[in-house]
């Protein structure tokens, strides 16, 4: 099993958005296409998770370690997405609050 280290995720994902095949930058990249890949990223987490305790309790899979990895995965992922959310939040009501 490999070691899942966030930092690294994270900046081969910054890359691939912000960059293209050929190095130069892409300016169509956008917050909203990257808020939806992230959406659905956690939403296949989710569904993997679903999926392997139906196996397990089906007894189609006998893997006990890999359901709670899988689950812990799609958590973390989750309780991730709720941080960013809440800051996203947090900066629109910052915004509004502005007096111009």
């Amino acid at each position: 099993m490999s070691e899942i280290n966030i930092t690294n995720r994270i900046e081969s994902f910054k890359d691939s958005i912000v960059k293209g095949k050929d190095g130069q930058n892409k300016p169509e990249s956008s917050f909203s296409q990257i808020l939806n890949h992230s959406i659905g990223t956690v939403n296949r987490l989710q569904k993997e998770a679903d999926r392997a305790v139906k196996e397990l309790t089906l007894g189609n899979n006998k893997d006990i370690h890999g359901t709670m990895i899988a689950l812990e995965k799609a958590d973390v992922s989750f309780q991730l997405m709720m941080q960013v959310r809440n800051k996203i939040v947090s900066a629109y009501q910052e915004i509004i609050r502005m007096q111009v």
